[in-house]
């Protein structure tokens, strides 16, 4: 019995012993794991503040969010004056039929209407090549699009084989919305024979198009009776409302006795017009080209005293009711003089909010030599000087004058005067120093002096010293509703200040927003922004891929409500750390952009999403902030209905994002970037003599 206790209490002792090892094992595997996650989250933070000046990684998947920067589009310029007549060159059927066929079989080009697609048939080039020639090179700048009439060739992407292009097949897109750098290497593995055209050619077919069709409806309005009484701006309001619908032939347009709310102006094509005489349909007279119907449905409810019948095929532009109302003020509009039934609207047009400022002044006692460099005091880069930011066109960064008591703080802009000529930006460079002087605003980075030598132009900058917003969300993934409510209306104040001054920012996005030390946002970067008058428009392919409005992609002409787009855009990545229209392939955002389908995730609030749907309206005069009441209509949206307007505008809230900045040294909430040892090359154009 003995002997079977102490075998018993062996084994016990030993169960004891396998337990405890196993145990340690377990805290080992679990220290492991730790280690491991500790590592993946370091590498993602490193990941996440490379500069990737080209293609981001896919954000497809919302959960990811976006954790690269996207490169933006510098804005062009283009002779208004150039003669796409010129160009022209002579197809025959079957070569137009090929042409035509690969145009509409694009995913991107096959959204250009009739007219767009027979002009630029008409400006293609032929070209040919033999066996083995490099068309198109990987890492090259590019300015034209090309569609094989004969011939094989092979794309390649850093040396490995993508696909084969044949007959029909189109390539190098991209290179005619703007300039942009070839991603892939395409070469003739036979003879090839190609149709081309250039940048500057399609640009200008788009334009001149628009330009044309613009003018052309503006005449058609000013003949609308009941439109005379408004002005070339409220007119242009309308046609940025107005949709472009189709009718067959026998088609009825308009059903005499059915309740009208729509106004139609015929663009191509006939439409009879029909009234019930004695209980016998008799024909009344014919429309043409540039006549109007219906315009009395915008004003009152009227039922329709004929019936509009297509004769042909037949092309309208058409304004509802709804939309009308929301783009002119009712009392705005003259009725006709045998028109009594009219109740004038208790409607009435409120003066815009306009900030009060005063012209901001260079600080002329400050000079260059008083600045030196801010340096890192800990990390791989100590002892280099402190860069806040690097961008296409210069790098920012942290400096101080230590001869003042405290001691005060800039954030430095310098760019290569070597660099802006080769981009022909000279001309933007001026203006976003002159727009930057003239603002004073509290949600907009101040400019404190400019300077230049032989090699760069320098702007001192005031020092947000919070950091960008882009870092706090890359870290965050995606930002709290009351967050993204603040951010937002910070940008509201901004544009409504800037609007107010004739000027479009068209570079709204989180890389563009920083954070002041109280946790307020400020937009900075004015190098895409421009002046406008009201009522006309601006033809540059500028901005970030993911935050274009459509009328830049398309080539129709943009103005303030290109920046109420991007807003919508902005408030949806906030949210969720992506933007709704998201690729790895540029083309593929812009075909998302231009289709308009959003997808919420669902735990976005309903009020989150009317305003996103809202601000990103296809028509540009059908946007929230760009109808009747403007900007105050984005301020009265229920998304904002915790923010005190005069608190926000005056700095009394209390902003929620202070808990987003860390306290440490100055630099702590930003990136950190190597130093740049290299000096741009001298340049001595002359073009910065005013600067």
């Amino acid at each position: 019995m003995e002997g079977q206790i102490r075998e018993l209490k062996l084994q016990l002792e030993k169960q004891y012993l396998r337990t405890k090892e196993l145990e340690n094992e377990n805290q080992h595997l679990e220290n492991l794991l730790t280690e491991k996650d500790n590592m993946i989250k370091e590498l993602q933070t490193r990941l996440g503040a490379l500069e990737i000046s080209c293609n981001r990684s896919s954000s497809d998947s919302d959960q990811l969010g976006r954790i690269s920067r996207t490169t933006a589009i510098a804005p062009e310029p283009s002779p208004e004056d150039w003669d796409i007549s010129l160009k022209m060159i002579h197809k025959s059927a079957s070569e137009r039929s090929l042409i035509i066929k690969a145009i509409r079989q694009n995913d991107f080009l096959n959204r250009l209407d009739e007219e767009q697609i027979n002009m630029m048939v008409e400006c293609l080039s032929w070209d040919e090549c033999n066996q083995g020639k490099v068309i198109i090179r990987e890492g090259s700048e590019g300015n034209t699009l090309y569609i094989v009439a004969d011939g094989e060739l092979n794309v390649t992407q850093a040396g490995r084989y993508l696909r084969t292009l044949t007959k029909g097949d189109v390539f190098g897109e991209l290179a005619i919305l703007y300039n942009c750098k070839r991603t892939a290497t395409v070469t003739a593995v036979t003879h090839v024979q190609m149709w081309c055209i250039e940048r500057q050619t399609y640009r200008s077919i788009m334009t001149n198009k628009s330009k044309r069709k613009r003018e052309q409806i503006m005449g058609f309005l000013k003949k609308a009776k009941t439109l005379k009484g408004l002005n070339d701006t409220q007119l242009s309001k309308i046609i940025d409302s107005m949709e472009e619908c189709k009718f067959q032939n026998n088609e009825i347009i308009v059903q005499e006795g059915t309740e009208g709310n729509i106004f139609y102006i015929i663009l191509k094509g006939e439409v009879k017009v029909m009234k019930l005489v004695n209980g016998q349909e008799k024909e009344i007279r014919m429309l043409q080209e540039g006549d109007h119907f219906g315009e009395l449905a915008l004003i009152r409810k009227i039922c329709r005293t004929a019936t509009c019948i297509a004769v042909g095929q037949v092309t309208c532009i058409s304004i509802d009711k709804e939309v009308f109302e929301e783009t002119i003020p009712i009392e705005s509009i003259e009725l006709p003089e045998d028109c009594d039934l009219f109740e004038k609207s208790s409607l009435s047009e409120k003066k815009s909010c306009i900030f009060s400022s005063h012209n901001s002044r260079l600080h002329t006692s400050l000079k260059l030599n008083d600045l030196v460099p801010v340096l890192y005091q800990d990390g791989k880069y100590q002892g280099s000087p402190v860069t806040l930011g690097v961008g296409g066109f210069g790098r920012v960064e942290l400096m101080t004058t230590p001869i003042s008591c405290p001691a005060e703080y800039f954030a430095l802009k310098r760019v290569s005067k070597k660099l802006i000529v080769s981009k022909r930006q000279q001309d933007h460079i001026m203006l976003e120093k002159k727009i930057l002087q003239d603002i004073q605003c509290n949600f907009v980075v101040k400019l404190f002096a400019a300077f230049k030598d032989s090699r760069y132009i320098y702007m001192v900058l005031e020092f947000c010293s919070g950091g960008e917003l882009w870092t706090k969300l890359r870290e965050l993934k995606r930002f709290e509703e009351v967050i993204a409510v603040f951010c937002t209306a910070c940008v509201v104040e901004a544009f409504s200040y800037l609007h107010n001054k004739g000027i479009v920012y068209r570079d709204l996005k989180p890389e563009n927003l920083m954070l002041d030390r109280h946790g307020y946002i400020k937009l900075v970067d004015f190098g895409f922004a421009k002046e406008i008058v009201r009522g006309e428009k601006t033809y540059s392919f500028c901005g970030t891929p993911e935050y274009l409005a459509p009328e830049i992609i398309k080539n129709e002409g943009h103005d303030f409500a290109a920046d109420f787009w991007s807003l919508g855009v902005l408030i949806y990545e906030l949210l969720t750390g992506s933007p709704p229209f998201s690729s790895s392939d540029p083309q593929k955002i812009y075909s998302k952009i231009l289709d308009g389908i959003i997808k919420f995730p669902a735990y976005m609030r309903e009020a989150a999403r009317s305003i996103v749907n809202k601000l990103c309206r296809q028509r540009p005069g059908q946007r929230l902030g760009n109808t009747k009441n403007g900007i105050k209509d984005i301020r009265h949206h229920r998304w904002f209905s915790e923010i005190n307007w005069q608190k926000l505008q005056a700095g009394q809230m209390e902003a929620p994002t202070v808990r987003l900045i860390r306290k440490g040294p100055l630099y702590v909430n930003f990136d950190r970037f190597p130093p740049d040892k290299t000096k741009a090359d001298e340049e001595f154009s002359g073009w910065d003599d005013d600067f």
